[in-house]
């Protein structure tokens, strides 16, 4: 990235990027990102675009011409022009593999060497989760390639040659809770090994985002690994469990007919919930993107009805085999019979966002019964705590993807501060 060599800086490098929930949390704690490691072409893109914002933010603070790109006023190229190349080629959009890596290095190298970074104290990231994931176990049977079999299985050890090449102090690697018992434990074995043979003290704790603040219940395997011989160690996180409801997600942001969207435009910061503002999620600028839902099916909105009026109803939760044979279309009612669930608006976190979000909305459905419609890009954007400014390129389903798959910028944000502490210490 563009950097200020004016300014004492601490360096990290992003590997399997994503949208940068990791990232953004690191950036919000004082870091400054050499490089985001990306393969997906629109999680890269929006990497790029989130580049700009902050080189914009810190070199034209007005923002004013991020906020016409928002609006649509001025094309993604028109914006760009006004962004050094340096903000922009931190963004490697190439798969990892051992093919790419030589490159990758050299690319790094560079940034590293016009930028005046000499050392990399923090790497961050974990590989595609899908390979290590329950759900995606108990789907594979009907996978060509089995599970047990998926070349991600080994993206690890991609992983490993970044943390010997460039020796940072502490490592934070995330990923599901699946992973310690993948391919019967010896995919976590198997990692554990490789982060001790490059030279790292590791401890794993399953984390959840609830208690860093985040009103989601999201389990995570957190691996913070230091180079042996330092007096590093894994954080004590203090639980900070909010008082805060959903529903101060949601409050704020226009009332949407199924299949409608909300054009771009600034919504008052006055009314946004305390948490909304607190936690810097609106701030007073912000205009309001991708605010935009899926049209449903009649069929569906009176599914949406029913599971709603269930959980209204002393907090029910609807199964698959509770409605009438008229509104049935699967003929498997014994698996996923949750598989029509409402975000939980007035408890103090709601359940998992994921990526299925792009398949269907079935999974979350919104609190407000006069809506009745699965959740808007935005509002699953604010349920993972991205800024509001957090724009996500590609289309709808890509969005989705991207947002489901990310760290919480909040969790990744203590944790970053965490880390901090102990290398500048």
């Amino acid at each position: 990235m563009f950097v200020d060599k004016s300014v004492s800086t601490v360096n990290f490098i992003d590997l399997f990027a994503g949208a940068g929930g990791l990232s953004e949390g690191f950036i919000q704690a004082g870091f400054n990102p050499i490089a985001h490691i990306e393969m997906n072409a629109m999680a890269a893109a929006t990497l790029e675009t989130r580049a700009a914002y902050h080189y914009m933010k810190k070199y034209e603070p007005s923002l004013h011409l991020y906020y016409e790109f928002e609006r649509g006023n001025i094309t993604r190229e028109e914006f760009f022009r006004h962004i050094p190349d340096e903000v922009i080629k931190t963004v490697i959009n190439v798969e990892m593999s051992p093919e790419n890596i030589v490159g990758i290095f050299r690319q790094i190298d560079g940034i590293m060497q016009e930028d005046g970074v000499k050392k990399v104290n923090v790497i961050v990231g974990g590989p595609p989760c899908q390979a290590y994931s329950l759900v995606g176990r108990a789907q594979s049977s009907h996978m060509l390639v089995p599970m047990s079999e998926d070349p991600r299985n080994e993206l690890y050890k991609m992983y490993t040659r970044f943390l010997k090449k460039y020796q940072p102090d502490m490592f934070v690697f995330e990923n599901v809770a699946g992973l310690k018992s993948a391919r019967n434990g010896a995919s976590f074995k198997n990692l554990q090994a490789q982060l001790r043979r490059v030279g790292y003290v590791i401890e794993c704790q399953e984390q959840n985002a609830v208690d860093f603040g985040v009103l989601q219940n999201r389990k995570r395997l957190i691996i913070i690994g230091w180079r042996k011989g330092t007096h590093y160690h894994y954080p004590v996180f203090e639980k900070i469990q909010s008082k805060a409801l959903v529903n101060d997600l949601l409050s704020d942001l226009p009332v949407l007919e199924r299949g409608g969207q909300q054009l771009a435009y600034r919504v008052p910061c006055a009314q946004a919930s305390q948490y909304v503002r607190d936690n810097q999620i609106r701030i007073y600028d912000d205009v309001l993107t991708h605010h935009v839902v899926r049209n449903n099916i009649p069929r569906d909105v009176e599914i949406y009805r029913r599971t709603i009026e269930a959980w209204n109803n002393g907090h029910q939760r609807l199964k698959y085999t509770d409605l009438p044979d008229k509104l049935k279309t699967h003929k498997n009612q014994t698996s996923f019979a949750d598989r029509f669930k409402v975000v939980e608006g007035d408890c103090t976190s709601c359940h998992t966002v994921l990526a299925h979000l792009s398949k269907d909305g079935h999974y979350f459905i919104h609190p407000d019964i006069n809506q009745c419609r699965s959740i808007s890009v935005r509002e699953a954007a604010r349920l993972q705590t991205f800024p509001d400014s957090y724009y996500f390129e590609g289309n709808r389903t890509s969005q989705y993807v991207q947002i489901g798959n990310a760290v919480p910028p909040i969790m990744a944000r203590r944790i970053a501060e965490a880390i901090r502490v102990m290398i500048e210490r």
